[in-house]
């Protein structure tokens, strides 16, 4: 931490240098604990100085400062730019803020220049455009990470597209898939999350900047100039509303959420499918662990991990939406709550999208145990109910009941359907002849699936094709 900076001539109070003026001592020590950010909010430099650097701009432009006081100011913050790059910074609590140690940090270097950089601004709506400025360069980085675990998702798919493999309801057997359909499963759910940080980043991108503390300005500002400098579509159009809204880190919130439940669920899939019961697929040593006392262990460590991040980012969620839900209107210091659940989370989403996608893309399945765990469990008994409609002409309610009997019939005899003799099949239903074979094997089935979205293997590569066209 930095000098103290709050101190006043000698004889004065040594009260906050950008506020004190109305006070008549300096806060207690408690009180700057608790009311410093600076711990936290440092993360918001390159944003902050970015939006004083548009500032500045454009009020040399409208005239209500001196060009040269708007170049001195933008060559002082580009050197605390690079100041805080090369870890040069020195950060003071008693400062409060990113803002005000930027700020006093710009007066020792231009001097008089510096205070005119406040004009026509307030740190409501600095702090407002900061944060989405951050906020909107995370969904970029959210967005382009999702991309990376699609593209490894699309690989496995393309590579697995005729591997046969069970298909699970409540976690039984339900009928044969193939690996490159359940890989699909997951690019879908992964282009839905990037989908929503899409939307999102569209509604954030309105600038706050301009609104000043809560009601505008009297001073004669372009915010449509400074919105178009920092990247925003347009500026806030009501002030009010540009101080208070936290609209933006919530839907952030939101859409980690989600986006965390789903690598939750991809990652206990990878846990179990590792394990000595299931061993469907193996993890690679990059992503996997092993154990102090036991040396066979290869634990999935990387996966239980991903798994737990939702915990993080929902909780992030929580917190901010109870922050937030009884303020009035405008700014409130509770909004200074917003930030740390924000960039957690966040954090934890980027660790966990890039493990996913490093964990996909070196997964080795294994083509036989898939097969043979495709085969169990009596996986094509909705193939011969279909069989029994498509040739037959049964109706499906009495063909479900027939299958059901063939069923019981086979666990009898302790084999599965295709090992099901002619005779004992034709005992409940005498119609039946050996082409019902030809639809039992899982290999056919997963063939047969060849509606729109279905496992088969060409419907898959079909699918993938379209997705790598649309990344491309």
């Amino acid at each position: 931490m930095g000098e103290d900076r709050r101190e006043g001539k000698p004889g004065e109070p040594a009260a906050n240098a950008m506020w004190g003026g109305r006070f008549e001592q300096a806060p207690d020590a408690l009180m700057t604990a608790i009311n410093a950010s600076i711990g936290f909010d440092r993360r918001l430099a390159a944003q902050d100085i970015a939006g004083s650097r548009a500032h500045a701009a454009m009020l040399g432009a409208q005239k209500i400062i001196a060009a040269e006081d708007a170049r001195a100011i933008d060559r002082g913050l580009a050197q605390i730019a690079d100041e805080i790059a090369a870890g040069d910074f020195a950060f003071s609590e008693a400062l409060e803020d990113i803002h005000m140690n930027v700020e006093a940090r710009l007066a020792e270097i231009v001097g008089e220049p510096a205070g005119r950089l406040h004009t026509a601004r307030s740190r409501n709506d600095q702090v407002a455009t900061d944060f989405r400025l951050w906020v909107r360069d995370r969904t970029d980085a959210t967005i382009a990470a999702l991309e990376r675990l699609m593209r490894a998702l699309l690989d496995q798919a393309d590579a697995g597209a005729d591997v046969v493999m069970p298909g699970f309801t409540h976690l039984q057997v339900a009928q044969p898939v193939t690996w490159g359909h359940h890989m699909m499963a997951y690019v879908e759910m992964a282009a839905r999350d990037r989908d929503r940080f899409r939307d999102a980043r569209a509604r954030m991108n309105e600038c706050p900047l301009g609104a000043a503390a809560l009601a505008g300005t009297s001073f004669a500002i372009d915010r449509h100039a400074t919105a178009a400098a920092l990247g925003f579509d347009r500026p806030c159009a009501n002030s009010l509303d540009a101080v208070s809204d936290r609209d933006f880190a919530m839907e952030f919130l939101s859409a980690a959420t989600i986006c965390a439940t789903h690598l939750s669920r991809m990652a206990e899939e990878l846990v179990l499918w590792s394990t000595a019961q299931f061993r469907f697929a193996r993890l690679s040593d990059s992503f996997s662990t092993g154990s102090s006392i036991m040396p066979q262990k290869r634990n999935p460590d990387a996966a239980e991990l991903v798994r737990a991040k939702v915990g993080r980012i929902l909780g992030a969620q929580v917190a901010l939406t109870v922050v937030m839900k009884g303020l009035p209107l405008a700014y409130s210091k509770d909004m200074q709550e917003d930030k740390e659940p924000v960039f957690d989370a966040a954090d934890a989403l980027e660790i966990a999208l890039a493990a996913a996608a490093g964990m996909v893309r070196d997964l080795k399945p294994d083509p036989e145990a898939l097969k043979r765990a495709a085969a169990q469990g009596f996986s094509t008994a909705t193939d011969l109910a279909d069989w029994l409609v498509r040739v037959l002409g049964m109706p499906f309610r009495q063909a479900h009941h027939v299958t059901g009997a063939l069923v019981k019939a086979a666990e009898a005899q302790g084999v599965d359907l295709p090992d099901l003799p002619i005779e004992a099949m034709q005992a409940v239903e005498p119609r039946i002849d050996a082409s019902v074979y030809a639809v039992l094997g899982v290999e056919n089935s997963a063939r047969s699936r060849s509606s729109y979205g279905g496992t088969a293997p060409d419907q898959v590569r079909a699918q993938v094709a379209r997705w790598r066209a649309a990344l491309s």
